[in-house]
């Protein structure tokens, strides 16, 4: 009877550290905080968005944006098939120039505060073993923003590859853009364009 009792405290202890059900599980735990660390980056440039101008908010979001999204696989999805009729080298110029034009975006889009706060409301895992982060931007006096962060496991961390505010799919828009642009004006056209993008962003 003791050794039947230990054999069965040695199966139980096998399974619980075993657990078929959490085999590829998903740790959305930390898809969580990928998304709470970028939300509270953002926070801090917009309190010092005026005294830092714009060159000081994109050198400040430079590293909160490119280790938060997967701005290579951001690309690919964006271009689609015209992603494989480019050669090597002008896939490489396209994901430096939309690093840059999504930094630029993100220092022109959050540089001032004025008792903003984000708050993340929920997560889901999804059928192809992704995240969903909902959360939401409260503006005083103004109706909130709801975001949706979709993120994919690169490696050992998160990434961003797609947000949705407040129903807008910001993937959606940009494939229809910058597809179209490469259909019918070619690579060098779509690159001219988005460094004009860049160019006003640090105007304004």
């Amino acid at each position: 009877m003791v050794v039947k009792k230990k054999l069965m405290m040695v199966l139980i202890l096998m399974f619980s550290l075993f657990d078929t059900s959490r085999v590829g599980a998903v740790d959305a735990g930390s898809a969580r905080q990928v998304v709470d660390k970028f939300q509270m980056q953002l926070i801090d440039v917009m309190k010092g968005g005026k005294q830092l101008g714009y060159a000081g908010r994109y050198e400040k979001l430079f590293g909160a944006v490119t280790n938060s999204h997967d701005l290579t696989k951001i690309v690919r999805i964006v271009v689609g098939k015209e992603w494989e009729k480019l050669s090597e080298t002008q896939q490489q110029q396209l994901v430096d120039v939309f690093s840059k034009f999504s930094v630029a975006s993100y220092a022109h889009n959050f540089k001032d505060y004025a008792g903003e706060s984000f708050a993340i409301d929920s997560e889901e895992e999804t059928a192809r073993g992704g995240v969903v982060i909902h959360a939401h931007l409260t503006i005083p006096d103004e109706k909130d923003v709801k975001f949706d962060y979709m993120l994919k496991e690169i490696g050992n961390s998160w990434k961003i590859i797609n947000i949705i505010a407040n129903g807008v799919s910001d993937l959606a828009l940009k494939r229809s853009e910058y597809t179209n642009i490469l259909q019918r004006e070619g690579f060098d056209a779509l690159i001219a364009k988005i460094n004009e993008k860049i160019d006003n962003y640090s105007k304004l």
